[in-house]
């Protein structure tokens, strides 16, 4: 069979493919650590990590070893069995995080649906809410994936238009405004869901002292504060969680993407016993979920974390990336502000700039690749194995084209 030119596949993806996503005119047939290649044989600086799924660089020597091995053992057996890995990953994401269970699931959007479901039975068991009556706080600009009922309490047009009639039970407000948390809350109020910093709003980082503020209401009123990690876990903000810049103990912890490795779809739910405990044999569940080679892959992403000690990369290699985009902000007339934690970093465009997408373009074109959010941000967050030598090699290109 002869190998197929981009332009010809991203035409039978056109024809083919539903046109739900906008992706930049660039295909991807080969990876390695930070970097991408296309059919025609051109390298890209991988700059957006699948959304930080790929955290540990693509195709990492010890998650693959671990996909391969536990593929040629056992692959599948539902949780109608016991299977020798998830116990074993169970325990291991329980002392990772400090919390006493654990419920698996595949994608991030359904680890989000784990923690609605949780937060409402708790509601209901627990805390005595009415029947039907549990509400949910949540925030403007927020973004915890695309289901029917997630998308329900979102506030991004594109996300929702359409899809109605939405699911009840949710009360918006602002992001980063403490006072409108208290005044949001009531007697039926089961849990706060929160991004501690918001990935695709374009990387909006709250005050200091926010997520402590959250934990503080939470506890005072006897609601779960439950803390979406998908995007920002796992070293990414230059810690293992970005919860832990304000050192809080939040009642649930939602992860994803980098869980996975870049090579497979694994999600997780974290609670203690008295929260995640509501759940009986049948009230929720997931065929794949807890299954052998999602268990493998994730156990090897996670010792990867740690052992490369990934989250002080992702601090140290951010403060001088986001050093370095900060230099250029003064020098030219395009940036409006650089802001982010550890290696997600979001560069806000002057309007007057036109919109972002040119530059996304323009940088392709140059041998790097990151993703537009919005109109005006560019967001940069590439694999955290990247070093000074490569942040110096990306900013030329940066240089060259907002500059």
């Amino acid at each position: 069979m002869n190998k197929l030119s981009s332009q010809e596949l991203m035409d039978i993806e056109h024809r083919y493919g539903a046109h739900n996503y906008h992706p930049l005119e660039v295909v991807i047939a080969k990876a390695e650590g930070i970097w991408v290649e296309d059919p025609e044989g051109k390298r890209y600086i991988d700059m957006l990590s699948a959304y930080s799924a790929v955290n540990q660089g693509h195709r990492h020597p010890a998650i693959i070893k671990a996909l391969k091995d536990q593929a040629d053992i056992l692959t599948l057996t539902s949780r109608a069995f016991f299977n020798d890995r998830w116990p074993i990953f169970a325990k291991k994401l329980s002392e990772l995080t400090g919390k006493e269970m654990i419920l698996p699931m595949n994608t991030g959007a359904e680890a989000v649906e784990t923690a609605i479901k949780t937060m409402r039975k708790w509601g209901y068991l627990v805390k005595k809410v009415d029947a039907d009556k549990a509400e949910i706080i949540v925030f403007s600009d927020n973004f915890h994936g695309r289901t029917t009922t997630i998308v329900s309490f979102s506030t991004d047009p594109l996300a929702k238009d359409n899809y109605g009639p939405f699911t009840p039970g949710f009360k918006i407000i602002p992001y980063n405004d403490l006072k409108a948390v208290e005044k949001a809350v009531n007697n039926n109020t089961v849990g706060i869901m929160v991004e501690p910093i918001q990935g695709e709003a374009g990387v909006v980082v709250p005050d200091d002292g926010y997520l402590k503020g959250l934990s503080a209401i939470a506890g005072k009123n006897n609601i779960l504060l439950a803390v979406d990690e998908i995007q920002t876990g796992f070293c990414r903000t230059g810690k293992l969680f970005a919860y832990q810049h304000e050192d809080i103990d939040p009642d649930i912890i939602i992860m994803g993407k980098a869980l996975g490795g870049g090579v497979f779809p694994v999600s997780a739910v974290a609670a203690n016993q008295d929260v995640l405990g509501v759940f009986k044999p049948g009230s929720h569940g997931s065929t794949f979920g807890g299954n052998p080679l999602g268990c493998a892959v994730a156990m090897a992403s996670i010792d990867v974390l740690l052992d490369e000690k990934l989250a002080e990369r992702a601090a140290e290699m951010g403060s001088y990336f986001m050093s370095q985009l900060k230099d250029l902000q003064k020098k030219t007339t395009k940036i409006k502000l650089v802001r982010g934690k550890g290696l997600l970093i979001g560069v806000v465009l002057h309007e007057s700039a036109g919109k972002a997408r040119q530059y996304t373009t323009a940088l392709k074109a140059k041998g790097l690749l990151c993703k537009e959010t919005h109109d005006w941000i560019i967001r940069f967050a590439p694999p955290l194995v990247i070093t000074k030598a490569d942040i110096d090699a990306a900013m030329e290109k940066i240089r060259e084209v907002l500059g």
